[in-house]
């Protein structure tokens, strides 16, 4: 996993995994969830790549756009 840069100090992702048609994010709480194009949209996998490369507004879009459109929680 890549750390996530957390520009603005204050985001639930703590680091993000991207690979084909999908993305990995974990959360400060220690989640992991997987992120996949028929998940959440291939659109919105795009986005979120994006914004994890910027290090800014990824937890943002999830909370805002994506929602539950993760395909499994990886972690119990």
């Amino acid at each position: 996993m890549v750390p996530y840069a957390n520009k603005q100090g204050d985001s639930g992702v703590a680091a993000y995994e991207a690979a084909p048609g999908s993305i990995t994010v974990q959360f400060v709480g220690g989640d992991i969830y997987l992120y996949t194009n028929n998940s959440a949209g291939a659109i919105n996998i795009k986005q979120m790549k994006h914004l994890a490369e910027r290090g800014s507004g990824l937890s943002t879009f999830i909370s805002q756009c994506v929602k539950d459109g993760y395909e499994s929680k990886l972690n119990s």
